[in-house]
């Protein structure tokens, strides 16, 4: 069996004194869609820090390709090949669409990704390419967040409320991208508020609760109200 591209082992996680993540532990396969689903609160958002170095752990907690890299800085996080769109976008206000992107490139690896690339995968983006990121609409900013992370040619890229406040065109043109994301080779780990939506692209999930893994599996494994009752702990 080939060895995972990401595991975590039995990872705690912490805001000063307050424990957000408890002893939570999965693999990451190559080309693997996991969606991470979870009321608020839940330790979803947590959880995409803590493997991008955001937040402190010990080594052994998080592996990529076998070598231990819990609380590693994230400049070097990044530089292995794992990137963040977080959640609200986090733009540089300043910049235009295309200067956001060069930044997202600047220190990456060589890959499938590049302006051209990006923008036939989101076309609005080069019509909109010397707008101000902050002329854009929501959706349209998304787009960016996500071109953003792509332009260090990731192989795991970590989406944080891809579709929150969006609207419902917006976020179908949004998850009409993740195929051909997904078709070069990138492992994706989707935090998502809309459950259907997210298990509908995923090839396995798993349900955070209060900071621990309630329900874990393939989306076809279990019925909806099972999701249902590990969702909100009933």
């Amino acid at each position: 069996m080939a060895e995972p591209l990401l595991s975590v082992r039995n990872l705690s996680a912490r805001y000063g004194d307050f424990q957000a993540l408890f002893g939570v532990s999965f693999d990451l396969p190559a080309g693997h869609v996991l969606a991470l689903i979870g009321a608020n609160g839940a330790g979803k958002s947590t959880l995409l820090k803590t493997i991008v170095g955001l937040l402190p752990c010990a080594p052994g907690m998080i592996l990529h390709r076998g070598e231990g890299i819990g609380g590693m800085a994230p400049d070097r996080i990044a530089r292995r090949g794992i990137a963040l769109a977080p959640e609200g976008r986090r733009l540089f206000r300043s910049l235009s669409v295309e200067e956001n992107l060069v930044i997202g490139g600047e220190r990456g690896r060589a890959g499938p990704w590049s302006l051209d690339s990006l923008y036939r995968l989101f076309p609005i983006l080069r019509e909109k390419r010397h707008a101000p990121s902050t002329s854009l609409s929501g959706g349209q900013q998304q787009m960016v967040a996500i071109a953003r992370a792509l332009m260090s040619n990731p192989e795991i890229l970590l989406l944080d409320e891809v579709s929150l406040g969006l609207a419902p065109v917006v976020i179908r043109d949004v998850y009409a991208a993740l195929p051909a994301i997904v078709a070069t080779g990138v492992s994706v780990v989707l935090v998502e508020q809309d459950v259907t939506r997210a298990l509908g692209v995923a090839h396995s999930f798993i349900c955070l609760q209060e900071g621990r893994i309630s329900l874990a599996g393939a989306p076809g494994a279990f019925t909806r109200a099972q999701i249902t009752a590990a969702y909100f702990g009933t």
